[in-house]
């Protein structure tokens, strides 16, 4: 399991790391809210732990930012504020659990079980083939299937969706496509992108009930059963 830690106090986020490590879970650390959205935006994360009184963004408003791009991910506050105004003000703001600082380790452990046993992932993969709904991509014969009917797609394309379904559930940007997909630098004055993204839109959305590539107008694209 991926975490990421949101505590700018180092000590702390060096702690939590620490045991969180020994419990055979990947962690990486931010210090502040700015650089802790960065990351959430480039990788996958199956939780995030943040406290709320942060540098740049506050964690108040970095859940909320979450949300809006990642609706599904677990995120618990850590934090020393422990009013019950507070602990509406986090869940308000989007947060799964509320912990007051100082806290039991074994309590924490407790939390992120909790927390990820409701939620379902909406990506599944065995090591080679990627699925959600009813696509499934075939990462050894470069295949993909929608209802059992296979879907012919271009080298570009089954990179595209690739990346897309890897990163399910949240929003991609024009920029990040561009960067992890093309391996370049987004030129605002083009619409490949939006070329490409109607492309597979119509060989993997047209004549289904239920579409998966959705577009976040002003923000980017993303692939999710539910929007």
């Amino acid at each position: 399991m991926h975490i990421l830690v949101i505590e700018d106090e180092q000590r702390v986020a060096d702690l939590l790391k620490r045991g969180l490590e020994e419990h055979q879970f990947t962690v990486e650390l931010a210090y502040d809210g700015a650089i802790g959205k960065k990351l959430l935006l480039q990788h996958q994360y199956d939780v995030v732990i943040m406290d709320i009184i942060l540098p740049v963004i506050n964690g108040l408003d970095l859940c909320k930012q979450i949300r809006e791009v990642r609706p599904d991910l677990p995120i618990i506050m850590l934090t020393a504020l422990g009013t019950t105004d507070d602990k509406v003000e986090g869940l308000d703001a989007g947060a799964d659990d509320y912990l007051v600082k100082p806290f039991d380790f074994r309590e924490l452990l407790a939390r992120i079980r909790n927390v990820t046993k409701r939620k379902t992932p909406s990506t599944f993969s065995n090591g080679y083939i990627l699925k959600i709904s009813d696509l499934a991509l075939n990462l050894q014969t470069m295949t993909a299937t929608r209802s059992g009917k296979e879907i012919n797609l271009t080298p570009k394309e089954f990179k595209l969706l690739e990346y897309m379904m890897r990163n399910s559930g949240r929003v991609l940007t024009r920029v990040e496509i561009a960067e992890k997909v093309w391996d370049t630098t987004f030129d605002t004055g083009t619409n490949f992108i939006d070329v490409y993204i109607n492309y597979l839109r119509k060989k993997i959305d047209k004549d289904q009930d239920v579409k998966l590539i959705h577009t976040k107008p002003g923000i980017g694209f993303i692939l999710k059963e539910n929007l």
